[in-house]
């Protein structure tokens, strides 16, 4: 401990991290420099510093990172179609890396010692955060107060607080808050009453979306302009990646647009419980498969479709920096030099219906071959007679053996 004289703490101003913030000073007896990061979690970042100097930080550091992490995170994962065990489209995992870049980068630029987080040491965050951390700067020490201090309970960091004068937000007297993280993509919501996988969530619980039975009646139309991949403008209004986000949450929560509820298996072995809220996610999902079921060849896309499963564990579980996600990512985005054009949905009662797609220069599609009507000699369908006998070939070997 004695050689750990500055540690870089990723700090939101909340209770743990406000609590992790007054242990670090007591066990390691060194100065502390917090990061807060805004990558869209629709609260004000600014509070944390004011938080920070009252407990007399010195070196402060609030990000709008919002940008950065919509178009190099988010985006990225999109273009893969990406979904964890077929349900969850990773709204803590993407946001890891981004934090546990800066956390080094500013070690680095501080000269600290070391880095630390308020990740648990039940969960799959921290081995997110120091995988990245490791992968970064492969000598970078690492404190991870939950695998150290006693403080294992909502109750007792409350307690904790209590003590030292440290304010606790949305406190509800002896009821622990929801552990919830939220940033562009996602609201997550864990803990309380959802430990218990039967019990349904409160409707009070949710934030960024209406019910899906108090949805308008009416459906809300939009278009979606893809550029390789990647959604650049709304309605014809061009946007940023973090303006995108922003809008689709908007438009998506107010049509019910979003919910989730998953039991899915963390990476340290144990099964979680878990509520998201991903409007934005959900509609880009469907949106960008639409768009490629016009632009792109069979065999590409089912080849995406094999390896996304694999990429999604590598984000899931830490490995965003790592050699396979970087080998991995190079074929996604090659894949999408052609996916462009328009796709139009329709938002409706927490549902997102494809209603169509177009590329003008782009499109796999022939009217001329696929129609129902005369094709003009586009399509020689005797062809079909040799293809079908070639690959019933073995198995008509096979029933002649039986």
């Amino acid at each position: 401990m004695n050689e750990i004289k500055k540690v870089v703490l990723a700090y939101s101003g909340g209770l743990d991290t406000s609590i992790i913030l007054k242990w670090l000073r007591d066990m390691y007896d060194c100065e502390v420099v917090t990061f807060t990061a805004d990558i869209g979690q629709g609260e004000e970042v600014e509070p944390a510093r004011a938080k920070a100097e009252a407990m007399g930080v010195k070196e402060i550091y609030i990000e709008d990172l919002r940008e950065d992490f919509a178009r190099n995170y988010v985006f990225p994962m999109f273009r893969a179609n990406t979904l964890y065990e077929g349900e969850y489209l990773l709204g803590t995992s993407i946001a890891r890396p981004l934090i546990a870049r800066r956390l080094v980068e500013i070690a680095n630029e501080t000269g600290a010692d070391a880095i630390s987080h308020g990740a648990t040491g039940k969960g799959n965050d921290q081995v997110r955060f120091e995988l990245g951390a490791y992968a970064l700067k492969p000598d970078v020490k690492v404190i991870a107060p939950w695998r150290e201090w006693d403080l294992n309970s909502r109750e007792k960091l409350m307690d904790y607080a209590g003590q030292h004068g440290i304010p606790v937000d949305f406190n509800k007297g002896k009821k622990s808050p929801y552990s919830m993280d939220a940033n562009l993509l996602h609201i997550s919501y864990e803990g309380g009453v959802l430990e218990n996988p039967w019990a349904g969530p409160e409707d009070s619980m949710w934030r960024w979306s209406v019910s899906p039975e108090a949805a308008p009646d009416s459906p809300t139309t939009i278009e979606l302009s893809f550029e390789k991949g990647d959604v650049v403008a709304v309605d014809g209004k061009a946007m940023s990646p973090a303006t995108v986000m922003e809008t689709l949450n908007k438009r998506g929560g107010a049509n019910g647009i979003g919910r989730d509820d998953i039991v899915e298996n963390r990476y340290v072995g144990m099964k979680s419980r878990g509520c998201y809220e991903t409007p934005a996610g959900t509609i880009l999902l469907k949106a960008h498969r639409a768009m490629e079921s016009l632009t792109l060849d069979r065999e590409a896309a089912h080849l995406k479709d094999e390896l996304m499963p694999r990429y999604a564990s590598v984000i899931y579980n830490g490995y965003w920096w790592s050699p396979e996600r970087r080998m991995l990512q190079a074929l996604i985005d090659a894949s999408q030099e052609h996916v462009n054009g328009v796709v139009r949905l329709k938002l409706y009662k927490g549902n997102v219906v494809v209603e169509g797609r177009k590329s003008e220069s782009d499109s796999l599609f022939d009217e001329s071959i696929a129609t129902f009507e005369d094709d003009a000699g586009a399509y020689n369908q005797q062809d079909a007679e040799g293809f079908i006998k070639l690959n019933a070939l073995r198995l008509r070997i096979a029933a002649k053996r039986q």
